[in-house]
């Protein structure tokens, strides 16, 4: 489908882009794109069923690390779907509802994701700042309110993007920057005025990733004047350590959505290249990471799963 002039209310399918200049090799770039995908379907699988199955990783720590595997799968899956799609069968085109379904679910977990980090640096504040009511302050209703809570406020703050893109009339190319649905590369689409879209994108930014990453950042300001106040250097070494896995998820989660964002917004001076490979970072590096870090830095979680895959091997024998 090429570019269409005239205007209409609804374009009945957009079209995805994979990266540009490789087509023809798209099928290769496809294999790495599936392991992937399995790294991250399946670690964040196995984190789940490990913090499920080991009574003694049911601290609120790990609590909100199975929230955010969960997350991550649910972003995985999300856009799974076309990626593969535009990869694997060299299928572009998607229906216009079900590009605004993609895009709901995106936004949706992304803005889950940054609360649950919220609420993971909230919880290294209280471990190290009052470690004796650690469990009094981070008991399991409150800790389930904060789940509830990030998930209703993702899906309120998100409910708008497909109903105020749906009023908007398309009569430019139908071209996205992306192989998945992201709603300032929709809202570009539009030949209507988007001022409204505009204003309440950068609100939803603001109210949601904004916020959290201010109180993340304040967290990990008074969790720093918490360790310099330890008197032993052993013991702020062994205080920060306990912070490592959240911090680099924290970057790994922030850095390619900062970029993302800013290329959308400034993407003239940018190269199409560049708009694709920020994208798949933002698509593949948290769901893809997040299980390895925590895997290989957290000793409890390192050690649940020998012990689950020992077990596994023993019933096969």
């Amino acid at each position: 489908m090429g570019p269409i002039n005239s205007s209409w209310f609804q374009p009945p399918t957009l079209l995805l882009t994979g990266i540009p200049g490789l087509e023809a090799v798209q099928i290769w770039i496809s294999i790495p794109l599936c392991v992937m995908y399995l790294i991250a379907l399946l670690g964040n699988c196995i984190i789940l069923f490990v913090i499920k199955t080991t009574s003694s990783l049911h601290d609120p720590q790990y609590i909100f690390l199975s929230m955010l595997a969960t997350t991550d799968v649910g972003l995985s899956l999300s856009t799974l779907p076309t990626v593969l799609s535009v990869f694997l069968l060299n299928h572009r085109e998607i229906e216009f509802h079900s590009c605004l379904t993609q895009m709901f679910f995106i936004h949706t977990f992304s803005s889950m994701e940054s609360a649950i980090l919220l609420a993971m640096a909230f919880d290294r504040f209280v471990a190290i700042r009052n470690p004796l009511h650690y469990t009094v302050v981070l008991t399991s209703p409150r800790i389930m309110g904060m789940g509830i809570a990030a998930m209703v406020r993702a899906v309120v703050l998100m409910v708008p993007l497909p109903i105020l893109l749906k009023r908007l009339s398309f009569c430019r190319d139908v071209i996205l920057s992306h192989c998945y649905c992201y709603h300032p590369d929709v809202m570009k689409l539009a030949c209507g005025p988007v001022r409204v879209n505009i204003i309440y994108g950068l609100s939803l930014v603001l109210c949601s990733f904004g916020v959290d990453s201010v109180f993340i950042a304040i967290s990990y300001i008074l969790i720093l004047k918490t360790v310099l106040g330890i008197a032993s250097e052993d013991g702020q070494l062994r205080a920060l350590n306990t912070c490592i896995s959240h911090i680099f998820t924290v970057c790994i989660f922030y850095v390619p959505l900062i970029v993302l964002a800013l290329i959308h917004r400034f993407g003239t001076f940018t190269s199409p290249l560049l708009h694709v490979t920020m994208a798949n970072l933002f698509l593949f590096l948290t769901p893809v990471l997040n299980p390895l870090v925590y895997s290989l830095k957290t000793k409890q979680i390192r050690s649940a799963v020998h012990k689950v895959l020992r077990a596994r091997r023993n019933l096969l024998k």
